[in-house]
């Protein structure tokens, strides 16, 4: 039977690079056209990756908000309500903290058939204010998607109830890292994430420390940027490590970066489900991780990779040196980290499942015709 192509409207933030922008992206861009006409809303229509949503979006709207106290917020609320009604969206979801306290509400205001909200993060870094709004935003969702088992029993302690959990991990297109070949030198370390506190760069830098005092010839490798990046260029400085330690801010081409690393390094306090570890498996890499949140989902110590305590930088440095050290180790365990990722976390898989998803909930409320289930938490 042919599809019927019914109107699903995704909201984010911007279209600035990061992990949830990226993982939306991708969903829209690869959601089945015959299907779904995919509509674009967001809060700053800017951004490096606008281009890509353009191309791929039925439309893209802005709705300007610069903070919630504004009273324009419920302004932009109503007109984004208005345009679901107009626009006879079928689906809604949010993609992010902001985007769930903006659209779910509205979106129950015009009365959308299916509401979706996001849990990607395990909000480290959000005021218990934020995590009260989300909350009430989400009581106007049919379904939140949690990217991790680790999100979805964070969203259970704040009391949404499990029936109301889908658990969808992350997504990697994997011919981006097919014919890689690692570094096999032993000397060089990379770290990919934004630089923000909960990522564990300077428990990093001072592992780091240790490492070089073995190692001289090591070398550190901090793909990405964001607001601590000049505090931890100048604790480099203090350290003594400055000539060892890379910052390579934003990068296009991390496929190629890894592909000239001997060890991926996720020394984060909190992660729901990090790209960085799983692209660094996909290309073969050995990851020493935090053994925290959805990083224990991915890495299966002495396994895959390796896992040490956070905020531990003593046996973080030596499960460095233990890498650096042995060639062999490397490959065994980059080699089964890769085999995890092809078997696991495919784009594919994942804009399956979503489809999925959006189809069960429309037949929930009879709105459109029968897909198979998608586990739920």
């Amino acid at each position: 039977m042919t599809p019927v192509q019914l109107n699903a409207a995704i909201v984010l933030s911007s279209f600035h690079p990061g992990g949830t922008e990226y993982q939306t992206i991708e969903l829209l861009r690869r959601l089945d056209p015959t299907r779904w006409r995919v509509h674009v809303a967001c809060f700053h229509d800017e951004g490096a990756w606008r281009e890509r949503v353009s191309r791929a979006a039925a439309s893209v709207l802005e709705f300007p908000i610069t903070s919630f106290k504004h009273p324009g917020t419920l302004r932009q609320m109503r007109r984004f309500a208005e345009w679901c009604r107009e626009t006879r969206i079928a689906v809604v979801h949010a993609a992010d903290l902001y985007a769930n306290i903006f659209a779910l509400p509205a979106a129950a205001w015009a009365k959308v058939p299916v509401r979706i909200g996001s849990r990607r993060e395990l909000n480290p870094d959000k005021s218990a204010a934020q995590i009260a709004l989300q909350r009430l935003a989400y009581a106007c969702a049919h379904c939140i998607l949690a990217n991790s088992q680790a999100a979805a029993a964070r969203l259970q302690q704040e009391r949404v109830p499990a029936h109301q959990i889908a658990v969808i991990p992350n997504g990697l297109d994997l011919s981006r890292f097919d014919g890689l070949t690692p570094a096999r030198d032993g000397r060089t370390v990379i770290v990919v994430a934004n630089l923000r506190p909960e990522k564990g760069h300077r428990t990093l830098l001072r592992a780091a420390a240790r490492v070089l005092a073995r190692h001289p010839g090591a070398r550190f490798r901090l793909v990405g940027d964001g607001p601590e990046r000049a505090s931890l260029e100048a604790l480099a400085r203090d350290l003594g490590i400055s000539q060892a330690v890379e910052f390579l801010g934003y990068r296009g081409d991390v496929a190629g970066l890894l592909a000239q690393a001997d060890v991926s390094v996720v020394p984060s306090t909190s992660e729901a489900f990090p790209n960085a570890a799983v692209e660094a498996m996909a290309a073969g890499i050995p990851v020493v991780a935090s053994a925290v949140g959805g990083l224990l989902e991915l890495i299966r110590h002495e396994s895959n990779g390796l896992l040490v305590p956070a905020a531990d930088e003593a046996l973080l440095a030596q499960s460095i040196v233990t890498l650096l050290d042995d060639q062999r180790l490397r490959h065994r365990l980059g080699a089964a980290a890769r085999a995890d990722v092809v078997s696991r976390y495919s784009f594919a898989r994942m804009v399956s499942s979503v489809d999925s998803l959006y189809l069960t909930e429309l037949h929930r409320r009879r709105a459109a015709p029968p897909a198979a289930p998608v586990a739920a938490s």
